[in-house]
């Protein structure tokens, strides 16, 4: 299949998982069974990988994929262009992200995804708390959210509940609690940081120029972010 922009999300993926991994091209083939050149084309955007190619890749890093919706192209340009006619202070307090990581357990942890772009100005949708935290944290994360009522994210019947909780079990790492959604990064090593500082707060967070090498979700939007600054 010719280029796509799903092409280009999910080679952003694979690539960011073979990061996470520190692996590179060569060993992610031989680890899946399939020709380096295979693993670049996936990872280039440039061909809509096959969903077998893909799952092979995904299985090979111990991870699986999952599908998702999201407002279509103009609901969602609709809500970019609101978020930005808005004071950066008044999204975060409607998240209300200081009361969710007062809550969180004494861990390392920084903030990535969309909320770290939201904390560095960018007017992107967040609906969850996005944060990246360490393999070996994984039980202690695990024991506080069994102590705070936490559901798994349920890829097969779309919804929460009904899979375990711990990150190590496999399905995607997104859980609700008490205190609102979480969403994590699995790493060997917590990214390197930026502090920015809201209401007299400090935030750790994954640089945007990181972002939009590591985390695709966060990368399209700050796409369609920059486009819709140029066509105005």
């Amino acid at each position: 299949m010719s280029s796509t922009r799903l092409g280009t999300l999910l080679g952003a993926t694979v690539r960011q998982q073979r990061h996470l991994r520190e692996l590179n091209q060569r060993q992610l083939a031989e680890m899946a069974g399939v020709s380096q050149a295979a693993v670049a084309r996936v990872e280039s955007g440039s061909r809509t990988p096959s969903i077998a190619i893909l799952e092979t890749l995904l299985a090979a890093m111990d991870i699986q994929l999952t599908v998702g919706v999201e407002p279509l192209d103009a609901h969602l340009d609709a809500r970019i262009d609101d978020l930005a006619a808005r004071p950066i202070a008044e999204r975060i307090d409607e998240l209300d992200l200081g009361r969710l990581l007062d809550r969180l357990p004494d861990l390392p942890k920084v903030i990535t995804g969309s909320t770290a772009a939201l904390l560095q100005g960018a007017p992107v949708p967040v609906d969850a708390l996005e944060i990246a935290l360490r393999w070996q944290d994984s039980k202690p994360f695990t024991g506080w959210l069994e102590a705070n009522y936490g559901q798994r994210w349920n890829a097969r019947w779309g919804e929460f509940g009904g899979v375990w909780l711990d990150p190590e079990e496999p399905g995607e790492h997104r859980w609700s609690t008490r205190y609102g959604e979480i969403r994590a990064t699995m790493c060997d090593e917590l990214p390197a940081t930026i502090e920015v500082r809201h209401g007299g707060r400090g935030y750790q967070v994954v640089p945007l120029v990181e972002l939009e090498l590591t985390e695709p979700r966060a990368a399209e939007l700050l796409r369609r972010y920059r486009t819709r600054q140029l066509a105005s």
